[in-house]
């Protein structure tokens, strides 16, 4: 994995940018300027602001951009995935981690892998197509945003009868995916904002920001256009153990933003639940199931789901069209990822080492920290499902649907007939 940019600088950034500003009011980065009508993310780093995406593509060196999220909120880093075995690792191993994020970052592989083939034998080209379709689908198995992105990709491809406009095409559906999942969040954005009222206080769960998706995100976007309308709220970003995504990715964001915010422990949602500091719970989707309305998410969700019923607070899910399954008829059949028992043993952190002399202090560095008992082993679940009947409802980009009733609106949601 190449290096790109890199920005080093505090936690706080300086200026903020709104998520909902016009692009003409800043420079769009080379792979964007075709695509004026979307937004990106102005990043502001120790003084130094620039327009990003989560992932991007660069076309003359054929290589995935992305921002390395692991880093986040200590460093800024832009790293290149130069064929689809690193892009397939890239999202196994997180550096891109998020549904829609990762959706994009599988439709680019696959167009990288498809563009990387030399030959002029099609059946040959179609079974290396077959193998970088299989490994990007095998990074991450819970998400079916990457599986929804590549499909389309692939559908894209089949109108070319050469190599070379199969090649073609795939990058431009890939470019295509990418930019429709920025509408989408858009969308959700104008949809959920009336959820948010002024002085609204809001729970929200890992990451479903614009880490998360190619710009804007799902759970973040309602927050995003409800800032934009001048409505003041503040948000309860659980931390999210084991990766603590909320704590790092979801903070970041809001701190971009000049939202108000508290990092709370994911054992706190229950107090403040009780106490009534809590409105109202918006998360985001990893797969969400257009049959029976259950939800694949970050584990954990399935938890702050039931204590919303409790306590009678509205539960939604922020989701793009591309998560939702439209043919697995149970939640039980969803495949749960089981990741590393060190993400549960340990954290990942930066350290700062003094020397002999007290007053200066080596450079930070990102170092991991064993907490657990020596010895001791651990079960690391990454997801859970929620039934329908703990889900107030659902935030799409085609308007707010009750879980139950995403068959009967499949037309409008992406699902044919």
């Amino acid at each position: 994995m190449k290096a790109g940019r890199e920005f080093s600088g505090p936690e706080q950034p300086e200026t903020p940018n709104s998520k909902f500003q016009t692009p003409e009011k800043s420079q769009a980065p080379r792979a964007e300027k075709q695509h004026l009508t979307l937004f990106t993310m102005l990043v502001t780093v120790a003084g130094h602001s620039s327009n990003h995406r989560t992932v991007t593509f660069d076309s003359e060196g054929n290589a995935v951009l992305l921002i390395e999220q692991r880093l986040l909120p200590h460093q800024f880093k832009i790293v290149a995935a130069e064929n689809f075995r690193e892009t397939a690792a890239a999202i196994h191993d997180m550096i891109v981690r998020g549904a829609g994020a990762i959706g994009a970052t599988a439709a680019y592989g696959l167009a990288q892998g498809a563009r990387a083939f030399r030959g002029k034998d099609l059946a040959k080209f179609l079974q290396h197509v077959e193998i970088v379709y299989q490994t990007l689908k095998a990074a991450r198995p819970t998400a079916v945003d990457p599986v929804n992105a590549m499909n389309q990709v692939r559908a894209a491809m089949r109108m070319g009868e050469t190599i070379e406009e199969q090649q073609s095409l795939a990058l431009a559906e890939a470019e295509e995916f990418a930019n429709e999942d920025v509408r989408h969040c858009q969308e959700i954005g104008r949809y959920g904002a009336k959820l948010i009222r002024n002085s609204s206080n809001v729970l929200t769960h890992c990451n479903a920001g614009w880490l998360a998706f190619v710009d804007v995100g799902s759970a973040t976007a309602p927050l995003y256009a409800a800032q934009a309308q001048g409505k003041k709220f503040h948000v309860y970003c659980d931390e999210t153990r084991p990766r603590c995504q909320g704590a790092t990715l979801t903070a970041w964001e809001l701190a971009q933003q000049k939202i108000s915010h508290q990092i709370i422990a994911d054992n706190a949602a229950g107090h403040l639940m009780q106490r009534g500091k809590v409105d109202l719970v918006i998360v985001g989707s990893d797969r969400t199931l257009g049959r029976t309305g259950e939800v694949a998410n970050k584990i954990g969700t399935y938890t702050k789901a039931v204590l919303a019923k409790r306590h009678r607070i509205p539960f939604y899910v922020a989701i793009p069209l591309s998560t939702i399954d439209w043919n697995l008829k149970s939640g039980f059949d969803i495949p749960i990822e089981e990741r590393h028992e060190s993400e549960v043993l340990g954290a990942w952190g930066i350290v700062k080492l003094q020397t002999s002399n007290s007053k200066l202090q080596t450079p930070a560095a990102r170092a991991f920290v064993r907490v657990a008992n020596p010895g001791s082993s651990a079960f690391n679940p990454g997801f859970d499902v929620t039934p329908p009947e703990l889900i107030t409802a659902i935030i799409t980009p085609a308007g707010i649907f009750k879980p139950g009733e995403l068959w009967k609106n499949r037309r409008n949601l992406g699902g044919g007939s």
